[in-house]
């Protein structure tokens, strides 16, 4: 029998930057199954993306299920950094190697993002790939991703659909990609899902309702599993009509578009 730990992907909230201190977080098994918050208490090891993020959710866990171990006393380690102006973190291999080590002498390592499922439009495939390389046993724990419950309130096509992460910021760059997505989008039959960090958001919506025609079909979600967060879908003629959106301050969004 192989004494070989597991590398674990464990879910984390949306809620990243809505509340001040832990104590005023929303409660947990609101977004979390119990099934993951149980699986998280139980690990000593840790590769995040934010130790300080990381630890925040581990005292929310440890109200809920006691951890293995105090919160000091937790061996937390973050993913190598992006370089800079890069949208992706590093996969700098032996680093990599080094952050998977505890799971070939037999212990289980967690894998964290700051918010929703690690390795989906957030950091961490590149250390899965490596435990894969290794032989080490991968387990992805169900919670809430902004990508999959952005689409499914959206009403447009989830049979098929593509993720294609960040646009272009130069506004050039950026008409010519949003159009290039739409005509995929029509040839296709295909939802174009797109993130920006949040303080574009409003930059990004205006760029979508002039580039995109009439037609097409647009919907944007916001503060996913918050109280005031919202899901809305129209066509781009209705949306330049409609009454500008009030964009919360630092509250991460997804947009999806069916030509």
């Amino acid at each position: 029998m192989s004494n070989t730990g597991s590398l674990l992907l464990i879910p984390n909230t949306l809620d990243l930057g809505t509340w001040s201190a832990p104590e005023d977080a929303p409660d947990l098994r609101a977004v979390l199954p119990q099934g993951a918050i149980e699986a998280a208490a139980r690990l000593t090891h840790w590769v995040c993306e934010n130790a300080k993020t990381s630890r925040s959710l581990l005292k929310r866990i440890g109200a809920v299920v006691p951890l293995a171990a105090p919160l000091q006393a937790l061996d937390l380690k973050e993913l190598p950094r992006a370089a800079k102006g890069a949208r992706t973190a590093s996969d700098d291999t032996p680093a990599l190697d080094a952050l998977l080590a505890p799971a070939l002498v037999g212990h289980d390592i967690g894998l964290l993002s700051d918010a929703g499922l690690p390795g989906v439009a957030d950091p961490g495939a590149a250390l899965v790939a490596r435990a894969h390389h290794h032989g080490i046993a991968v387990r992805a724990l169900s919670g809430p991703s902004s990508i999959t419950l952005a689409l499914a309130a959206s009403g447009l096509n989830g049979q098929s659909f593509a993720f294609v992460g960040y646009v272009p910021q130069d506004s050039t760059e950026l008409a010519e990609r949003l159009r290039e997505l739409e005509q995929l989008s029509r040839k296709l039959g295909q939802t174009q899902v797109l993130i920006e960090t949040p303080y574009r958001n409003a930059a990004l919506w205006q760029s979508l309702l002039a580039a995109l025609s009439p037609s097409t079909r647009l919907s944007v979600s916001c503060g996913l599993t918050l109280d005031n967060g919202f899901s809305r879908t129209a066509t781009v003629a209705r949306w330049r009509q409609a009454a500008p959106i009030v964009w919360p301050a630092q509250r991460p969004a997804v947009f999806l578009l069916l030509a």
